[in-house]
């Protein structure tokens, strides 16, 4: 009896052994997937201009959406940001099928009525082997266009002019402007996530008072006295309150401040 104790225990803990060493090994088992390697890369286009939607970099600019639909009809979307210039590249990505499009300060690509439908979808569907360059065709709810050079005036504040006008004329994207922006910087990274704000000037508008400056050149200057001697990058933003409240820009100019 004593002898069939002795065998159980020595069983059991056989047993016990041989499971952790299961697990060491589940745990320690080197992945010998390969690191993704792919590229997708490309721009967004106004398709009024021909010219590439400005942006800015970080959170609150234009991104590109991924679906990869490879093996799941309802995949989780991946998505990482665009350039500030408006261009894209991603170079760390899986090869698969993917429905991809981008998400900015702009007309929806894919748009759904009241029930959710789909109405209208200018998604691009690839199979991704290597690399895919796309280009999407926008609309931007505004433009913002420089109208000559900063100037540097008599008080040492500096001016520039801009000229903002509708970039659709799609009735449902055309709310009311809700902020102006000089954005000010040491670094060509200029815009509403990178700014000095001892110098810029932000203007916020009530109702359709921003309205009234569509079309019209309009002059904004920097506050907070002289600017600092060294180069110094402006841009304006404007927004509506449509779509992820993001901001069209125009390109970023600088100056050697004296």
């Amino acid at each position: 009896m004593a002898t069939n104790k002795i065998i159980m225990k020595q069983l059991l803990t056989s047993a016990i052994i041989f499971l952790l060493m299961l697990t060491f090994y589940a745990c320690n088992k080197v992945d010998n997937y390969p690191a993704p390697g792919d590229t997708i890369t490309g721009s967004t286009i106004d398709e009024g201009t021909g010219e590439t939607v400005q942006t800015e970099i970080g959170g609150g600019g234009t991104r590109v959406k991924l679906l990869e639909t490879s093996y799941d009809s309802a995949p989780v979307p991946q998505y990482f940001q665009s350039m500030q210039d408006g261009t894209f590249n991603d170079t760390k990505i899986f090869s698969a099928t993917y429905k991809v499009s981008v998400e900015g300060p702009f007309v929806p690509l894919i748009q759904t009525d009241s029930v959710g439908q789909v109405t209208t979808d200018s998604s691009q569907t690839i199979v991704l082997k290597n690399t895919a360059t796309l280009h999407f065709n926008v609309q931007p709810f505004l433009r913002v266009q420089w109208v000559g050079s900063p100037v540097i005036n008599p008080d040492t504040t500096v001016s520039v002019q801009v000229i903002i006008t509708r970039g659709t004329q799609n009735p449902a994207y055309q709310q009311d402007i809700s902020d102006i922006n000089l954005y000010v910087s040491n670094t060509k990274y200029d815009g509403n996530n990178n700014y000095d704000p001892r110098y810029s000037a932000l203007t916020a508008y009530s109702g359709s008072a921003g309205d009234s400056l569509l079309g019209k050149t309009i002059t904004l200057t920097t506050v907070g006295g002289a600017l600092p001697a060294q180069d110094v990058y402006f841009r304006v933003g404007a927004r509506i309150n449509a779509g992820l409240d993001e901001y069209n820009y125009n390109a970023p100019v600088s100056i050697t401040y004296p």
